[in-house]
C-alpha cells in the first residue's frame, strides 16, 4: 500500500493535469476563481482589454446571452472587448458569482451566477440574466476556458417593445 501511495504522489508531482501541480492550495480554491472574476469585472468597468486577455485561456469560447453569438479564442474575444470599449454608449457588464464548484480530479472549476449590463451611471436601462463559466488553473492562474450567458430580463430602453 505504501508503494502505491508513493507512485500516486510522484505522478501528481510530474503530471501537469493533476490537482496540486504547480499551485498553492489557495490558488486552487474557489477564492482564486472569485478573485479572478473580480479582476475581470474591474477590467470591464475600466475598459482594460489587456487584463481581460490575461484572464482568458488561449482557446476560450464565449456564447453570448441575447443572440447566442459564439466568440472563439482569446484574440477574437479581446478584439470584441476593444471594439466595445471604443463605443461611448457601451454597456458595462458585471458578473456576480453565486457558486464555484471545484473539480476533485483536475485543476478546474465551474462558476455559476448572474450578469447585468447597463450604461455607466444608468441603472434604469439594463439587460441581464444567468451565466456559467468553466475555469482552469493554467501556469498558476485561473483562466476562463468557456462562458455561456442567457438573457432573462431587461429594463428601460434596453427592453424590446
Amino acid at each position: 500500500m505504501g508503494s502505491l501511495l508513493a507512485v500516486v504522489g510522484v505522478m501528481a508531482a510530474v503530471l501537469p493535469g493533476l490537482p496540486g501541480a504547480g499551485a498553492s492550495p489557495s490558488d486552487r480554491g474557489a477564492d482564486g476563481v472569485r478573485a479572478a472574476r473580480t479582476a475581470f469585472n474591474k477590467a470591464i468597468a475600466e475598459a482594460d482589454a489587456v487584463t481581460i486577455g490575461k484572464i482568458l485561456a488561449e482557446d476560450t469560447v464565449l456564447v453570448a446571452g441575447t443572440n447566442s453569438a459564439v466568440i472563439s479564442g482569446r484574440a477574437e474575444q479581446v478584439g470584441v472587448w476593444e471594439a466595445d470599449f471604443a463605443d461611448p454608449d457601451r454597456l458595462v457588464y458585471h458578473r456576480k458569482t453565486a457558486k464555484v464548484t471545484l473539480s476533485p480530479l483536475y485543476p478546474m472549476a465551474m462558476e455559476t451566477g448572474t450578469w447585468r449590463g447597463s450604461p455607466a451611471g444608468n441603472g434604469t436601462d439594463w439587460v441581464g440574466g444567468s451565466y456559467t463559466a468553466k475555469w482552469r488553473l493554467i501556469d498558476g492562474r485561473w483562466q476562463v476556458e468557456a462562458e455561456t450567458y442567457m438573457t432573462t430580463g431587461c429594463g428601460g430602453a434596453l427592453c424590446d417593445d
